[in-house]
């Protein structure tokens, strides 16, 4: 017995996991986040995965949508919080194929009776417990399906990663084409003002007519500091957007095409049933309800009891006497029908947040739609305007150039022209913004940044690893 004793102990020490102190240092975790840039050679290899390609030079010389997707892929913060939820829902797989250990019961008897042979009576009983009704593999299933769920999560989170960079590198272009813009037409307004000055003091012109382009020129003037102020701020969220500091930004050069093309396929009917099937959200609401079905088959397994196997043993006065029980509950003042009920209740609130995540997608796809038709009407007209005043612009520096019109006219039809290039491009970005909202509500196009939306919700070697 004392021999059995040690191998048991040994076995069960044997299996025991060690605690391993992790501390977390905030100094030093702040340094490494604010040390991150877009030259990592570990950033450079996970996007040479996810293109399929060897990149031609590194660092790159320009950084468009696609590339900073990715490096967001690699560095954003929320990806990591949303992998590693993932890996407690797995697990919870574990934890749920756990099967019950048997107990050992040691119950040292003393006769004070009679001390032949011996006045101890040790005595010794196992108990075994037997899950019935297939309780663990519906246990099994629900966790796969939280699993499942979390896993989805973890796409839900990388288009919401892909949605703040493209919205960031948005902004950060329209900032930056606004400032070239305000600085030409600050320029000719300037020269303007030279000219009205001139002809103030000549008196050919009253003074209303000077303070009327001195105003316009001074408002300008804000226009343009607002403008640098807002592409620093630009350009700060991008580097929120990717998880990283400004800093990393600094001498960066990023570009994105403004051209719209290619939208006629997400405003397909087909790609609105793909999307109320297949989104990433849909889909772990799905699993979700998969979950809470299977933890209602789980209650309703518990209706039928366990069983206990009670093997022992006992020395008592020199005989070996060995016995075996059984034991189980009776079901009869309770047969888990509260527990079975809340379980219910679960699953058809499970029901009732899915339709309502379907009647949200649709929402969103009915909004986005209307926003980008909307949208793509003002863009239409913007280009017609802007034509007029670009062609008006060339005919007057014609007429200048071969002295049939004054150097005024020719700045004034400048001014206008970048006045018109000042309002079509507000067009090109709510086009653009109408055509993220599309995107987003869709979760599409699923091309290579799809490929690489579901390879980080994977094991597998294009997934970026959690960063230091």
């Amino acid at each position: 017995m004392r021999r059995c004793l040690l191998i048991l102990t040994a076995l069960m020490l044997a299996g025991c996991a060690h605690f391993e102190s992790k501390p977390i240092e905030p100094d030093k975790s702040a340094v490494r986040l604010e040390s991150r840039r877009l030259d990592d050679p570990g950033l450079k290899k996970f996007i040479e995965q996810n293109l399929g390609h060897e990149l031609p030079a590194w660092p790159l010389e320009s950084w468009d949508l696609r590339t900073l997707t990715l490096a967001a892929f690699y560095y954003q913060p929320s990806l990591e919080v949303a992998r590693a939820q993932w890996h407690v829902a797995q697990a919870g797989v574990k934890t749920a194929g756990g099967r019950p250990n048997p107990t050992l019961a040691i119950t040292p008897e003393y006769n004070s009776t009679t001390a032949i042979p011996t006045p101890w009576a040790p005595s010794v009983s196992f108990d075994l417990p037997i899950e019935t009704a297939g309780k663990r593999g519906k246990r099994i299933a629900a966790a796969n399906n939280l699993s499942e769920s979390a896993r989805w999560d973890i796409v839900t989170t990388a288009w919401k990663v892909r949605s703040d960079v493209r919205t960031s590198l948005l902004d950060l272009t329209v900032a930056e084409r606004r400032a070239e813009l305000l600085q030409k037409q600050f320029t000719a307004q300037q020269q303007i003002l030279k000219l009205l000055l001139q002809r103030l003091d000549a008196g050919e012109i009253s003074r209303p007519e000077f303070t009327t382009a001195q105003i316009a020129f001074h408002k300008t003037r804000i226009d343009f500091a607002d403008a640098r102020s807002k592409l620093a701020e630009a350009r700060s969220h991008l580097a929120e957007a990717i998880g990283l500091s400004s800093v990393a930004l600094d001498e960066i050069k990023v570009s994105f095409d403004l051209s719209v093309g290619g939208v006629e396929e997400l405003t397909s009917a087909e790609a609105r049933r793909v999307a109320l099937q297949s989104r990433a959200d849909i889909l772990g609401a799905l699993a979700d309800y998969a979950a809470a079905e299977d933890d209602l088959r789980l209650e309703i397994a518990k209706q039928y009891p366990d069983v206990h196997l009670n093997p022992g043993y006992q020395y008592d006065q020199g005989d070996n006497k060995w016995s075996i029980g059984l034991t189980f509950d009776l079901p009869i003042l309770n047969q888990n029908q509260g527990p079975i009920a809340e379980a219910k209740a679960r699953r058809e609130l499970s029901a009732a947040k899915f339709k309502q995540l379907q009647a949200q997608v649709i929402g969103e796809i009915d909004r986005a739609v209307a926003g980008w038709r909307v949208a793509g009407e003002q863009l239409k007209t913007g280009n017609t305007l802007l034509a007029a005043e670009q062609q008006q612009q060339k005919s007057a520096a014609a007429q200048f150039a071969v002295g049939a019109a004054e150097q005024l006219d020719s700045l004034n039809a400048q001014e206008e022209f970048y006045s018109a290039s000042l309002v079509q491009l507000d067009n090109e970005a709510r086009s653009q913004t109408a055509l993220g909202a599309l995107e987003d509500a869709l979760q599409r196009p699923v091309d290579l940044i799809g490929a690489a939306i579901k390879s980080i919700s994977s094991e597998n070697p294009t997934a970026p690893k959690a960063q230091p």
